[in-house]
């Protein structure tokens, strides 16, 4: 008769059904988010100049921030390459990832720590470009802060994913109870909050004049 093991976080919101389902949906958001975001960018390059359907004010406006050098890092042969085709690039996988997932198909640990890794990479990339929109070019795009908040959950369920299905890393009873006693949950929350405040301490009289 097998050991129980008392510490293994255990109900619906640790399984993989859940897990994946949250990744895939934050994936499935930004994925769009994404597509939207080429298309404004196309348009802007047919007609510069011209003022975009997110441009709200002087602070909340798309066609400030996607004619700022940061929305164009990557340059390869003389040509630039927007972020959001990027970003349709890495929200298709993590889409893949997360269907795999639902599906219950075992992937080897190496694949599931790259996985992580790559989440987590995701996440850096999106707030470097937030804190870029935020502090130095001091407007904002609405459909980059739903890509910033969607990569923000896909990198939280992710992360859930990775310790309880996963069961990565390999020497985890202090993750196992972080999640097992749901102190996931309150940091996610407190995480989202956060990031709510420091836009509107920043910006916030703004965005609504």
């Amino acid at each position: 008769m097998s050991e129980i093991d008392y510490n293994k976080p255990r109900g619906w919101r640790h399984g993989a059904t859940w897990t994946y389902l949250i990744m895939l949906l934050a994936s499935a958001v930004a994925l769009v988010v994404s597509f939207v975001l080429s298309a404004e960018t196309l348009e802007l390059a047919r007609n510069p100049g011209q003022k975009l359907s997110c441009d709200v004010n002087a602070v909340m406006s798309c066609s400030t921030v996607a004619e700022s050098w940061q929305a164009e890092i990557v340059k390869f042969a003389g040509l630039s390459y927007p972020n959001a085709f990027f970003g349709i690039a890495a929200e298709s996988v993590f889409v893949t990832i997360a269907v795999i997932g639902l599906a219950r198909i075992a992937v080897p640990r190496w694949f599931a720590i790259c996985t992580w890794l790559g989440g987590l990479a995701a996440l850096a990339y999106s707030y470097w470009l937030t804190s870029q929109s935020l502090f130095v070019i001091n407007a904002l795009c609405p459909w980059c802060l739903a890509l910033m908040f969607s990569t923000t959950i896909q990198f939280m369920a992710l992360s859930h994913a990775t310790a309880v299905v996963q069961e990565l890393p390999v020497n985890r009873d202090g993750v196992r109870k972080y999640y097992r006693l749901n102190i996931d949950l309150m940091i996610d929350i407190v995480w989202l909050v956060a990031l709510v405040v420091i836009i509107l301490v920043k910006d916030g009289p703004m965005l609504f004049s």
